[in-house]
This record gives C-alpha cells, sequence and structure tokens, in this order.
C-alpha cells in the first residue's frame, strides 16, 4: 500500500516530491554551479577525422585542430555581425556589442562553463550600449554568440548541462522582458526556438559519439577477453596433455627403478642406493605434478590436504641434487624467521628451478645457494660456476627463468639473471616481505 505525503510527513520523512525537487537542483548545481571556471583546455581531436583524408596532404596534419577552428570562425562572425549592425545604424560602438559576445565564445576552449555565464551576463550590457531598436532582450551579435557558446559547451560537458543551459537562458529572456520591457517586440521566441534546435542537434551528436565510444570499448574489452579466453583453453589443453604424457613417463620410471635392482644379481649398495633415488625423486616428481597440473582435469577438483614446501624443505632439495652429482653449498645469514607461505612457497620453487638449471647447463659445477633474512624481506642468490667433466651440457627451452620472474613479479620482487664474469650463471632474487605479513614464531601476523 502506497503512503500519502501526509503519513510520510507523520513518519518524519520526506516526501517523493521533495526528493525529485533536490535531485533536480542538485543536478543543477553540479552542471552550472560547481567550479563553473574550472581550466579544461579542448585538445585536439585523436585524429583528423573522416573528412581529413579530402583534404590536402600539406594541411592534412592540422585537421586535428579543427574543432578550434571553428570556435575560432565564431567569435570572428559575431564581431561580423556588430559590424554590419554599426555600419546601418551608424555606430561604432556596436563594435563593442560583438566583442563580448565572441571573448565568450574563444572562452569555451578553456572554460567551457565559465564562458555561459560571461555570455549571459554580457548580454544586459551589450543590449544597453547598442541599439535598443536591433533586438530586445538580444542584440544580434549576442543572439548568435550566446547560442555558439551554448553548443560549444553542451557539446563538450553533456545534455544535462544543455538543459540546464536552454533553461537559464529562457528564465532570463521572459524576465528582461517582464521586469525590463523594450521598444521593440521581443525576440526571445526566436532566441529560444533555435538555440533548443541546436542544442538538440548537439545533443544528439553527443549521444551518439558516446555511444560509438561505449561499443567500440565495449568490443575491445570483447576482444581482449576472447584471446585470453582462447589461452586460457590453449594452455588448458596444454596442461592435460602434459600431465597425461609426463605422468605416464614418470609412473614408468618409478617402477623401473623399483624393480631394476632385481634385474642384477649382487648388485653394489652405491647401484641399489642411485636406484632408490631416482625412484623417490620420480615418485615425488609424480605427486607434484597431479598435485599442480590435476586442478585442469575436472571442475570439481579438490586441493590436497599436502602442504606446499617451503624454506624449512631445502635440506631436503639440496640432499636429492647432491645425489644428482651437484655439489652445493648452502649459507644463511639474518634471523631465520618464518615468512608468508606464498613467499616460502616461491623461494623454495626459485632456489629448486635454479638448481635445475645449474644440474642441466652446467653439470659438474659447483653451486652456492645463499638465503638471507632482512629486514624488508627475503634475498636469495644462487651462483654457479662453468661446466666441468666429460658431461656436456643439456639445452633448455628458456621457460626456467621465466617462470622465475614471473614468480618474482607477482610479490613485488626484483630478479637479475646473468652470466658472471667466471664463466658460470648468477640469479639474485629479493623478495619483499611488508611489516604487516611477516609473521612470528608462533604464526600469528605481526601488526
Amino acid at each position: 500500500m502506497t503512503e500519502t505525503t501526509e503519513q510520510l510527513k507523520a513518519r518524519g520523512l520526506k516526501s517523493p516530491e521533495y526528493h525529485l525537487v533536490r535531485e533536480a537542483f542538485g543536478g543543477l548545481r553540479e552542471a552550472l554551479f560547481h567550479d563553473p571556471f574550472a581550466y579544461r583546455l579542448l585538445p585536439p581531436k585523436a585524429t583528423g577525422g573522416r573528412a581529413a583524408h579530402f583534404l590536402p596532404r600539406r594541411i592534412r596534419g592540422y585537421a586535428v585542430w579543427s574543432r578550434h577552428a571553428l570556435i575560432a570562425t565564431a567569435a570572428v562572425i559575431t564581431v561580423a555581425i556588430s559590424y554590419q549592425v554599426g555600419l546601418q545604424s551608424s555606430g561604432i560602438v556596436h563594435l563593442l556589442t560583438g566583442f563580448v559576445p565572441a571573448a565568450a565564445v574563444l572562452m569555451t576552449m578553456v572554460r567551457p562553463v565559465g564562458a555561459f555565464w560571461v555570455s549571459l551576463a554580457s548580454t544586459p550590457f551589450t543590449a544597453a550600449l547598442g541599439n535598443s531598436w536591433d533586438g530586445w532582450p538580444w542584440t544580434p551579435p549576442a543572439l548568435f554568440g550566446h547560442i555558439a557558446v551554448m553548443v560549444v559547451v553542451a557539446a563538450r560537458t553533456g545534455p544535462r548541462t544543455a538543459v540546464w543551459m536552454w533553461l537559464g537562458t529562457a528564465a532570463y529572456s521572459m524576465g528582461a522582458e517582464v521586469f525590463l520591457g523594450g521598444p521593440v517586440p521581443s525576440d526571445a521566441p526566436p532566441m529560444l526556438f533555435f538555440s533548443a534546435l541546436a542544442l538538440l542537434v548537439t545533443t544528439v551528436v553527443h549521444v551518439r559519439r558516446e555511444a560509438q565510444h561505449e561499443v567500440t570499448a565495449q568490443r575491445t574489452v570483447t576482444a581482449i577477453e576472447r584471446d585470453r579466453r582462447t589461452l586460457l583453453e590453449e594452455r588448458t589443453t596444454i596442461a592435460r596433455e602434459l600431465h597425461d604424457v609426463v605422468a605416464h613417463h614418470m609412473s614408468v620410471v618409478a617402477i623401473q627403478a623399483e624393480a631394476a635392482p632385481y634385474r642384477v644379481e649382487n648388485p653394489p649398495p652405491e647401484l641399489e642406493q642411485a636406484f632408490v633415488t631416482i625412484r623417490e625423486n620420480a615418485v615425488s616428481a609424480l605427486t607434484e605434478l597431479r598435485r599442480v597440473l590435476g586442478v585442469v582435469r575436472a571442475e570439481d577438483y579438490e586441493a590436497p590436504d599436502a602442504p606446499q614446501p617451503t624454506l624449512g624443505d631445502l635440506d631436503r632439495l639440496l640432499d636429492n641434487v647432491r645425489d644428482a652429482g651437484l655439489t652445493v653449498d648452502k649459507v644463511i645469514t639474518g634471523a631465520v624467521r618464518e615468512l608468508p607461505q606464498g613467499v616460502e612457497l616461491s623461494a623454495y620453487r626459485i632456489v629448486q628451478e635454479a638448481l635445475s638449471n645449474s644440474l642441466r647447463h652446467a653439470p659438474g659445477a659447483p653451486a652456492r645457494v645463499e638465503v638471507g633474512y632482512v629486514l624488508g624481506g627475503l634475498g636469495l642468490r644462487v651462483v654457479n660456476g662453468p661446466a666441468t667433466g666429460l658431461v656436456q651440457p643439456s639445452p633448455g627451452a628458456g621457460h626456467g627463468i621465466t617462470g622465475m620472474r614471473e614468480r618474482v613479479s607477482m610479490l613485488d620482487g626484483e630478479m637479475t639473471a646473468e652470466a658472471t664474469p667466471e664463466g658460470g650463471y648468477e640469479v639474485t632474487v629479493f623478495l619483499p616481505v611488508p611489516h604487516a605479513e611477516r609473521i612470528d614464531p608462533a604464526g600469528e601476523d605481526v601488526a
């Protein structure tokens, strides 16, 4: 049931009419009274437009200033009208009645709303300076100049400002006619008619242009989203194929490594340990592969409960690469503390990838892992010497460094990867840890 105005007042609420009037005057204030003399320089057009193709090549580059040229032309026409009226009435003072509206027209290029107020406020003075028989309350130059001002301001602001400008012009015209009168019939009707027609055309063009911009922006966003979706689908397909192929071969490696010692009579302990290490690494890699890439197998996939590796698991990682034949030293500086999970996981993966690159590209070379706990975050440095021995370096796809950079970029960190003067390679990373994200030994955030 709809409440009446009296019922709303009894409850201390405002009537719908009150809110409507308040909203209307709020729109008036926003359109014409909120910082009306703000500096808003009219920029050149982004392109010359369709008409620029028909211009000579020498002046085609100046087509971006076509709007400024049109405004300047309107100002010149305003002065020319006042000069023509002055010749007919033999009064040089009519030139002043054209310069003031012309200045308001030019002002639309820097302070559009302020130009409207200047044009409207100067109308009584130009009418007083000119011959009252030329028009009341609008002299010919003031009438043309004011319409030009409203058209430019409406084109630069929007339909709401156009409506309020026309209403303000109508209020002035009717007030001047009622309270001041004039020796000749009022020219307010033609003024209001032609200004309404000009503002209507300007508003239609403005709305059409805004709609075109919105459609263009929407098409651009749609195209970008389509490209992203295509890229995501391609990556998902690749991830599924990678999961199937690699998981199968890693499973075969693990099974063969477990069965290999039984195929040799009295195998040496070193060989048995080597096969055990191969199997453990294969099973570990297979587990992580299923955890990471299994997410693309089905939409209802749930993440496993196994914890992600952290810097606390770094010794296990170093033992694995030592078993693979890499001589690696670890140096930790600063006060060891627990860091956010994302930083811990990214740091572990970066060290893991850097050591994998050392095994692949510099077999037989010693490596060094440095972990520095500093006040603002975590520093990592993994450096290896040049390749030694008979084993040839294995070529890579180049995704390792890219993956490390993506992890560092995700955490707003810094990274350098470059060759050393000794012929080796060095990866240096700094991962910032904001003060609010540091974790105390109890596992709670430190504020």
